[in-house]
């Protein structure tokens, strides 16, 4: 069974690479095209339904772009549709989040401090509040408020902060941004999926029977797209946060998620009106560095982490248990916090470590328990911590973690073996 561990982790390897991938080709995708339409310019002699167009050079080519506001006259004999980069980066992310924290709920997802919930309960909210806040997004926009589109965005806003503080009162806080990135991204998606590519397929097929496509659809995908627009950034910093505990492990972080998106909104006004303009409004830079100041003055609040004698009294899940009780537990109990714990600990040891990476704690039994698989992974198997083995663990050392990870995984059925 313990070979699972090292299996797992190559598919969640696998899973967050192809994630990044896509990601980047829909960002990529999405950032070019803002750029491009907002840097067209209206000639002379365009053609009939043509609104503008722009003349770009790169890798040794020049390029002449023609926008039309609705459609041409005819279809195209060669159309590009940009889709599958939206769906298989939200497929790939649904993916890494149940491999992450439904299959590790207990050690990822659940805070025992803040919600007494079964791994199913967690599993449900975090699916559940995915797909309403879609339901409430979307009739928010199809309502009488799009056509108040500053109005909407605040709401928006109002609905992402809303969000932030909820999962903070019931998951922990690196599960809280993680899922409120996968709350904005799912929104994003569906805004592809359900509005934005439908609308250009009716445009098309109006284009293919020969009919006048009704510019209200285009009108309708654009308001989306701006969501998307101003969305980018603050989904990328959220899914960085969970390996910054300054980010996520505060009791500020929902509040410091707020900052993050209104960030992103001030960083791309910037490029948007320089894309637009030619120049862009400095002030955007001047706010986005108050706003940044105050993320790094939240992030030195306390910690949301359980003291040492919280963690000595923790009663240990089923899977902690077999960890405990296994044999050669004793031997790494006087291993990892010697080796680990000077920069795994509540307060850290090593000079420049001022919190625990990824808010990780090794030094009770119970923390040492609730991170096996981690430790099998980072130490026993690999030489990856301690970072250039700064504190000189040992290869008999490793291989006491090995043989103990071992002697508990055969008592693990698989579903706790992944935890």
């Amino acid at each position: 069974m313990y070979e699972m561990a090292i299996i797992w982790d190559w598919l969640a390897f696998a899973t967050r690479w192809l994630h990044v991938i896509t990601a980047m080709a829909w960002i990529g995708a999405s950032f070019y095209f803002i750029a491009l339409d907002l840097g067209l310019r209206k000639v002379a002699n365009m053609p009939v339904g043509a609104s503008g167009e722009e003349w770009q050079v790169h890798g040794g080519g020049f390029y002449h772009i023609q926008k039309y506001l609705v459609a041409p006259a005819h279809m195209p004999d060669h159309l590009i549709w940009h889709k599958w980069q939206s769906y298989t980066t939200w497929l790939s992310g649904a993916a890494l989040l149940m491999m992450v924290y439904w299959g590790g709920a207990e050690l990822y997802l659940i805070d025992a401090a803040k919600a007494a919930l079964s791994p199913l309960q967690a599993i449900v909210i975090s699916a559940a509040s995915r797909t309403l806040g879609w339901i409430i997004y979307d009739f928010l926009c199809k309502s009488s408020l799009g056509e108040k589109p500053t109005f909407l965005m605040v709401l928006l806003f109002v609905l992402l902060v809303a969000m932030a503080w909820g999962y903070n009162q019931v998951f922990t806080g690196r599960a809280a941004l993680l899922h409120l990135g996968a709350f904005t991204a799912t929104i994003m998606t569906a805004n592809v999926f359900f509005i934005i590519m439908p609308n250009q397929r009716i445009v098309v097929k109006d284009l293919q029977e020969g009919r006048t496509p009704d510019p209200k659809y285009g009108k309708i995908a654009k308001l989306r797209s701006t969501h998307n627009n101003y969305l980018t950034l603050p989904v990328i910093f959220l899914m960085l946060a969970n390996h910054y505990p300054l980010a996520f492990a505060t009791e500020y972080n929902w509040l410091i998620a707020a900052l993050v998106f209104l960030m992103g909104v001030t960083i791309r006004h910037y490029f948007n009106t320089m894309h637009s303009t030619g120049k862009g409004p400095n002030w955007t830079w001047l706010v986005t560095v108050v706003l940044f100041i105050l993320v790094m003055a939240l992030s030195t609040a306390p910690l949301m982490q359980d003291s040492y004698d919280e963690a000595e009294a923790r009663p240990l899940t089923a899977t902690e248990q077999v960890f405990a009780s296994a044999e050669g537990f004793d031997d790494v109990q006087s291993i990892v916090p010697g080796r680990c714990a000077m920069c795994h600990a509540r307060e850290p040891g090593y000079d420049g470590i001022h919190r625990a990476p990824k808010n990780i704690l090794l030094e009770t039994p119970s923390d040492i328990a609730k991170n096996a698989r981690l430790i099998y992974i980072q130490a026993g198997v690999t030489h990856a911590m301690p970072p250039a083995n700064v504190s000189f663990m040992e290869d008999g050392e490793r291989k006491a973690i090995r043989k103990w990870y071992k002697a508990a995984a055969k008592d693990l059925p698989f579903s706790l073996a992944m935890e």
